[in-house]
Order: C-alpha cells, then structure tokens, then sequence
C-alpha cells in the first residue's frame, strides 16, 4: 500500500534527511569516536548510548527514504462546501454528546492530541466529500459505528507549517 502524500510532505521529509545527513550524522559519529576513546567498551555507558543514538538517526534516515520512494504524490483539490484534505471541520460526536473541532491531514502529519486527524482514518474516511448539515457513520470495526454532524467547515491549504510526524 502506498502512502498518499503531499509534495510539500516529500519535500519536508527530504529537508529532514538531508538535516539528518550532513549535520547529525557527522556529530554521532564523533560522539561514538569520543565515547569509544574512553576505554572499556563493555562498561562504557556513554559508548552504547552514543551508538544508539547514530542508530536511531540511520534507521529515520532509511524510514524517510523508502516513505519517499513509495509514496503516492496527489494534489490537493479544494472543493467549495464539501470537506476536502487540510479543511478544519467542526463536527458533533452523537455518541459522546460533544462539538470538536479537528482539521483532515494526510498520513504523515497526523497527531490526535493536536486534532489532526488522518484522512486514512475512520473519521477523516467518513468525513471526506461530505457538507455541513449532514449526518456521517464513521465504521471503527464492523460492530462499532458512531454517526457525527458536520457543523461547519473552515477551508485549508496545504502549507509547511504542520511538522511531519516522528515515529
């Protein structure tokens, strides 16, 4: 399955690897050096801390590269009354009996806990081409469905200023 993104997502993910090449790569690998100096590798705190690190840094690297090598790259079509990708909505959750307000992303910029919401989801996938006033079932699992109001729709653009997701 292809990741459907953005060209400004590709873009922010190729800044970050390059970030990540030619400026952090080169400072863990002499904090492994340094660390690797001490002495006693097998009870060198600061050695296997500072190789976990570069670790972690290769693996993002190696993560970015093959999100950019699969994905998908759409454009992003505004529509004038219907939600479309990067719009804010106001919705009323029946089930919970409460009016939040998220805003549809794609996949990599996803964060729940900042209302947004992934158009892969079962609420951005219920969401997406619908108006205000209408009632939408959002399918969780076969056997648990909610319906929502769409209030309002506030309409978005797709900009930088959403940072991509860490994993």
């Amino acid at each position: 399955m292809y990741d459907e993104l953005t060209q400004v997502d590709i873009d922010k993910m190729q800044e970050e690897i390059n970030h990540r090449v030619r400026v952090l790569r080169p400072q863990l690998i002499e904090e492994v050096q340094t660390a690797r100096a001490f002495g006693d590798l097998s009870e060198n705190f600061e050695y296997k801390c500072a190789k976990q690190a570069k670790n972690r840094n290769e693996s993002r690297i190696r993560y970015l590269e093959r999100m950019i090598r699969t994905a998908k790259v759409i454009e992003v079509k505004q529509t004038a009354d219907t939600v479309g990708l990067f719009d804010q909505v106001t919705i009323y959750n029946e089930m919970v009996k409460q009016e939040m307000t998220i805003r549809i992303v794609t996949t990599l910029r996803q964060d729940a806990l900042k209302g947004l919401i992934s158009k892969e989801s079962p609420v951005g996938k219920a969401l997406m081409g619908h108006a205000v006033g209408e009632r939408v079932e959002v399918e969780v699992s076969p056997t648990m469905k909610y319906f929502v109001e769409i209030r309002a729709i506030e309409k978005g653009e797709d900009d930088a200023s959403l940072d991509i997701s860490s994993y």
